[in-house]
């Protein structure tokens, strides 16, 4: 299983968005609230970032066909 950028779409697009807010929901809300160990922000911290991860994995991993 190989990651090509070739693949690029807006499904990968989507993910990496996924990722990237997860990330930056997860730092705003602790200099906000000065809360960095609550389980309620790494339950939404967590899904957004594997959604992302996994979503980047298997978009990039998928051959695409072309149609003639």
């Amino acid at each position: 299983m190989e990651l090509h950028l070739k693949n690029f779409n807006v499904y990968s697009l989507l993910a990496l968005l996924m990722l990237i807010g997860g990330i930056v929901f997860y730092i705003i809300w602790g200099i906000r609230y000065n809360v960095w160990a609550d389980i309620g922000i790494y339950s939404i911290t967590s899904l957004l970032v594997l959604a992302g991860l996994i979503g980047l994995i298997i978009s990039l991993s998928v051959e695409r066909t072309v149609e003639e």
